[in-house]
């Protein structure tokens, strides 16, 4: 199909990609979307979807730009609403420009009542904003009855509330409903029975749900079952049952299991029956009959369009009546405040509303084209991250320069090609510059009142509103002060490290071979070209480092430093040679020297043999200048060389090929001298000295270029080494290889994303925002967690922040520091009653850092009490104060010290005024 033959641009869609996987990537770029309504809602979603990529948009409205659109469209400016441009036109190039690859068309033509709607069979999705319900329901009926059914979105913000809604058809195929990468596992044992049953490894936990399938490979003894899926009864977290194996081969050791993703049909009703039997999506569990509520307010406003030709006005008491009106006939169980409140504002709009709706609604979109991940069945309501955030913020008008506002961005990168695929500021021609400065430009272009300070340093404590993303999956936090926890109170738990002796030795998983690669990268190509160059910067001349060595001196890494000196490649032949050595050290001799240690029928002292899973015993590759695996190992090594050697590489090395470089004597002869011995033997001084007066009467340069891993830029060899390497040691260990992009994402541990995932979470957070700005009080803080791919949204009250109580009338929390002053003369003693004076309790017990500086239970500790603060913690020069660790005596005896806040010590009153705390 045309399909697989369609070339994605990775370095654009990189971080895309690992969210959709190229099979959805190359659908989108197949296909077509009608887009109606071109305001705050409308706007996002088209951000959104040109973005990520579709083939064609074409972008629908009939209204002119208006003055309140500039506080709700980002794509609009002051000019077009002076000029009564129409809305589609004037956002059309903008929208346009995000996303080369995408067509994207206008239409100004009428859409109503009597509109024929066959001009839709060309679109893959219609998705509708700013339309009347009774022509939603109408298009709705359409785009259901065609063959195959077009798929259909409406989605609507009024002031505070909002709705999607989804219909993509009777039976709509999704190939991936929840887009997790399937994980393997590693079997413990396989029992003979009815049914067989399968223990993990470790207690390791399996994850899996009764009626998935797993399929299994690399079994010793129970052959039967490799390259065969079954499915699971789950019996423990570490166990589940398949069928029957009792008539199988006894299982030995080994093997591994993975999950079988199983596509899953969904079947979706028209608007018309789910607008009286809805089926909702409840982002808010402690407030579980607000999503019908809303509904049935919303079904009010459309009433109230469908009578008035407009929406309520604005703070308008009658019409909030006629509203209650229209709401009590849809449903009897309302409670009116609910309505007035919508009432009053049906007509405004939250610009981050607009973004949060925008951003589930473009993934839908997705969903709809691509049949990835779970779509919305059908509707979800809602009432009340960087790029995202500093529209939103224009948009709200914060950090007006008239009201003496500012806001302050801090970042210390550079904008690169695969940004621009989400961070819809940027445009090509921005590439490589500052992400902060060009930001606050393009954003005075959306409000040109703001004031803004752009920084390329880190971030101060304040209010923090924290948010993020990983693919579909995003969470907003807030973080106030004195209220909540702080940032540290709950962080994920830190990367698994992997084991030394895995890595060397022993890999089992790819992930294994890759970071492998990683270091072997780092340690040839940044390390030891940095080390070589600082050995050089700190002594004068080679001539200088020669002399010392003959006077018998020894050197710290001087061996290191005249190996790397003497082996200089000086063409790129040389470097070839080098690569080629390379191979056969990596993938020939490691293999060799392991066996020769190891031999396969090794057994341990219980028996059982040493290779099995999840070692995997290696095997010695032959360099075979055929195979394009070894080839490009050696070329992309042999190029980071001649990188890092400051030889120029160039075609030539097509005809290097040709020559008898290959047939490279590698015998052991050739072998370097064994680096561990640290006691050096009068020989191998010797052989430096001669090395080092050889390069000394050669010229040899004494400088190198470190490389720095970049895993972006595909032309400078650094995942051709990184890839290349990775997959002729999983060949030697038999690990099933990894392609190109997951080596890439694993390598350069690249974070999935996209924007719809982006432009939700910066309108959640801004939202909250709204709240913390406003002083709305603790109580109506939300965090929040998403995951669109499934979909759920969870929003959850913030965590008051815990208190710590000393006495019934003396609490802390992680926010608060007691803070003392000092003098000159100032004891411990002095310290201690200060303490009890400004605090009301003494402490027992005082620690600096590690350095104990009062602990009563230490021999001579109350000696120390008469002595000065200055003699016991001895500050550097100019430092002005000290933070202590204090504990008190508990109200029981026998009963642990109580912990206290810190305490920053003053080493006198002056040193406070002059410096941020």
């Amino acid at each position: 199909t045309m399909a697989d033959s369609m070339d994605i641009d990775d370095s654009l869609y990189s971080r895309q990609r690992y969210v959709l996987g190229d099979s959805a990537m190359q659908q989108m770029a197949q296909s077509a979307v009608f887009l109606s309504g071109m305001g705050a809602l409308g706007v996002e979603i088209a951000k959104n979807i040109v973005l990520a990529g579709v083939k064609a948009v074409t972008l629908h409205d009939c209204k002119r730009c208006e003055v309140w659109d500039l506080g709700t469209n980002f794509f609009i400016r002051e000019e077009d609403v002076h000029s009564q441009k129409k809305r589609v036109e004037a956002v059309h190039s903008r929208v346009a420009e995000l996303n080369p690859y995408v067509q994207v068309s206008v239409s100004t033509d009428v859409l109503d009542d009597s509109t024929d709607l066959s001009f839709l069979k060309r679109y893959q999705c219609v998705v509708l904003t700013e339309t009347k319900l009774s022509l939603q329901k109408r298009i709705n009926h359409f785009c259901h009855s065609q063959q195959p059914p077009i798929k259909f979105i409406g989605c609507d913000v009024f002031g505070i509330c909002s709705r999607v809604f989804c219909d993509f058809g009777e039976a709509f195929e999704v190939s991936d409903p929840t887009g997790e990468e399937p994980k393997e596992l590693f079997i413990q044992n396989i029992s003979q029975g009815n049914p067989g049953v399968v223990m993990c490894m470790d207690s390791r936990t399996h994850g899996l749900q009764t009626g998935q399938s797993v399929c299994f490979k690399e079994i010793n003894g129970m052959t039967e079952l490799n390259g065969t899926t079954h499915q699971v009864t789950v019996l423990s977290p570490y166990s589940f049952a398949i069928g029957d194996t009792s008539s199988f081969q006894a299982f030995a050791h080994g093997g591994i299991f993975r999950l079988v993703k199983t596509p899953k049909t969904f079947n979706f009703e028209m608007m018309e029956q789910q607008l009286c039997d809805p089926r909702l999506l409840t982002p808010d569990f402690s407030k579980p009959e607000v999503p019908l509520q809303l509904h049935t307010i919303m079904l009010a406003l459309d009433a109230f369009q469908e009578q008035h030709a407009r929406l309520p006005s604005i703070g308008c008491l009658q019409d909030a009546e006629l509203l209650l009106k229209f709401t009590e006939e849809i449903s009897r169980t309302l409670k009116n405040t609910l309505v007035r409140c919508v009432s009053r504002c049906a007509r405004g709009c939250l610009p981050p509303l607009a973004a949060a709706v925008g951003g589930i609604a473009s993934q839908e979109v997705l969903k709809a084209l691509t049949g990835k991940f779970s779509p919305l069945q059908q509707w979800v309501g809602c009432g009340a991250i960087g790029c995202e955030m500093l529209k939103n913020l224009a948009l709200l008008g914060v950090g007006l320069s008239r009201h003496s506002g500012e806001i302050c961005i801090t970042d210390p990168d550079l904008i690169e090609k695969s940004n621009l695929n989400r961070q819809f500021l940027f445009r090509p021609q921005h590439i490589q510059r500052p992400k902060s400065t060009t930001a606050a430009a393009a954003t005075l272009e959306i409000n040109p009142e703001m004031q803004i300070d752009a920084h390329l340093n880190k971030v101060r404590n304040n209010s923090l509103l924290d948010s993020g993303t990983m693919g579909t999956k995003g969470h907003t936090e807030i973080i106030v002060p004195y209220l909540t926890e702080s940032y540290n109170s709950h962080r994920d738990p830190p990367e698994e490290e992997i084991p030394f002796c895995t890595l060397k030795s022993f890999p089992a998983v790819i992930e294994h071979t890759i970071q492998w690669a990683r270091d072997k990268f780092e340690s040839a190509f940044s390390h030891k070209p940095s080390m070589y160059n600082m050995f050089w910067q700190s002594h004068s001349s080679a001539q200088d480092v020669l002399q010392r060595m003959m006077a018998g001196e020894s050197m710290e890494g001087s061996f290191q430093v005249i190996k790397l000196l003497s082996r200089r490649p000086t063409h790129l032949d040389h470097c070839l040679a080098l690569a080629r050595l390379k191979f056969d050290k990596y993938f020939k001799r490691k293999a060799l020297q392991l066996l020769h240690s190891f031999p396969l029928d090794t057994r341990l002292k219980d028996g059982s043999l040493f290779w099995q899973s999840p070692k995997r015993p290696p095997s010695p590759i032959e360099f075979d200048l055929n195979d394009p695996l070894h080839f490009s190992f050696v070329v992309s090594a042999a190029r980071l060389f001649a990188d890092i050697y400051n030889i120029p590489y160039s075609e030539e090395v097509k005809r290097i090929f040709n020559t008898s470089i290959w047939h490279i004597e590698t015998d052991e002869t050739v072998k370097k001298p064994d680096q561990l011995k640290m006691t050096v033997s009068s020989e191998e001084e010797r052989e430096a000295i001669s090395q080092l007066q050889e390069a000394i009467s050669s010229n040899s340069r004494l400088c190198m270029t470190p490389l720095f891993f970049e895993k972006d830029d595909d032309t400078n060899g650094h995942m051709d080494f990184v890839a290349s390497a990775s997959a002729l040691r999983a060949q030697m260990y038999a690990i099933e290889a990894a392609d190109r992009l997951q080596t890439k994402r694993i390598a350069g541990k690249i974070i999935p994303a996209i924007a719809t995932s982006t432009a939700a979470v910066a309108g959640l957070v801004s939202m909250e925002l709204i709240k913390v700005a406003g002083d709305y009080g603790f109580e109506l803080f939300k965090n929040c967690f998403f995951n669109l791919a499934i979909p759920v949204m969870v929003l959850t009250e913030t965590a008051q922040v815990k208190r710590t109580q000393i006495r019934d009338d003396i609490s802390f929390s992680i926010w608060d520091r007691w803070t003392i002053f000092g003098h000159e003369d100032f004891t411990l003693s002095d310290f201690m009653s200060a303490v009890k004076e400004e605090y009301g309790i003494e402490p027992t017990m005082v620690v600096h850092g590690v350095k104990m500086l009062y602990v009563p239970v230490m021999p001579g500790h109350n000696k120390r009490l008469k002595l000065t603060m200055h003699k016991l913690i001895k500050p550097s020069a100019g430092r002005k104060y000290v933070d202590l660790t204090v504990s008190f005596a508990p109200e029981v005896d026998g009963d642990e010290d109580l912990p206290g806040p810190p305490v920053r010590y003053y080493f006198s009153r002056e040193s406070k005024s002059g410096e941020k705390a």
